[in-house]
Order: C-alpha cells, then sequence, then structure tokens
C-alpha cells in the first residue's frame, strides 16, 4: 500500500468514526434521566429545526404543539422580555429558546436554585436558527421570583 492509500483509508476510517459517533450521541446522563417535553408551535420552521438538533444529540424528547404558546409561557412564569419561540422543559426547570445543549448539561448538573434559563429572541446561528453567529450567545438564569442574571456565555 501507498503513502497516499494509506492516508486515504486513515482519512476514511476517521470519518467513519466520527459519523457513527454523530449517530450514537448521548446527552449527559443528568439530562438523559429527565423528563424532556418540547413545546412548539406546529408551523414553526425553526422550532422544528431545533427540536431535529436536539433528537440528534440524544435527547429522548416529547414534542407538544400547541396553540397558545404565551399561556404556556405565562403558566411557566419567563418574563416578556426572555421569550422565545419554543418551551422546553427538562425535569423542573424551564428551557427557553433556541439555548445550545451544552447549557442545559450545565444547568442539570449544577442544579442551581433557579426556575430554568433562557436565550431570549431567534439569534442568528444559534441552534436551529439560520445565519451566522455575530458574537457569543448569552444564556441567562431566569430566578424564581422573575428576575435574571447572567449564566453562561457559549
Amino acid at each position: 500500500m501507498n503513502r497516499r492509500s494509506s492516508l486515504l483509508l486513515f482519512i476514511f476510517v476517521l470519518f467513519m468514526t466520527l459519523v457513527i459517533a454523530g449517530c450514537t450521541a448521548k446527552p449527559a446522563e443528568e439530562v438523559a434521566s429527565q423528563k424532556i417535553t418540547l413545546y412548539k408551535s406546529q408551523t414553526c420552521g425553526c422550532c422544528a429545526l431545533y427540536t431535529k438538533y436536539a433528537m440528534n444529540k440524544g435527547y429522548p424528547l416529547e414534542v407538544k404543539d400547541m396553540t397558545n404558546m404565551d399561556a404556556l409561557k405565562e403558566q411557566y412564569q419567563i418574563p416578556a422580555s426572555m421569550r422565545s419561540c419554543h418551551t422546553m422543559v427538562v425535569g423542573d426547570y424551564v428551557v427557553e429558546g433556541h439555548i445550545p445543549l451544552e447549557a442545559v448539561e450545565k444547568m442539570m448538573k449544577e442544579k442551581p436554585d433557579i426556575r430554568g434559563i433562557a436565550m431570549p429572541g431567534m439569534p442568528s446561528g444559534s441552534p436551529g436558527m439560520p445565519g451566522s453567529p455575530s458574537g457569543e450567545f448569552i444564556v441567562y438564569a431566569v430566578k424564581k421570583d422573575g428576575t435574571f442574571t447572567e449564566f453562561m456565555r457559549i
């Protein structure tokens, strides 16, 4: 086997390893053991893309299409300034918006005394959203009194 053939074989094996690893993605144990429900509008394309993103990462989602997302956001006491298009409930926490799953896993590992986390709006390049990120994503911790502080930057 010549050097070029060896290199091509190595690249192929590496590629297949990455493909197989991607197909067997698993969320962190703290997340996988929780009931996870994603509430979204039936007609929202970016919500469908976020759902696919989470499922591809191995999240065992129950997906519920809603006709009144505002009522759901009121039920979970998500401040108006922190709202986005879809809401996910992970165990006892609320996850609002196009949040990278690293933030969900951090929250579930640390178990802070908060209502949940939020990334308001629909930031370009965030999971489920087209475009390129214009900077770091700021994820906020929503406290039980409705106030919020920065949770992390990704």
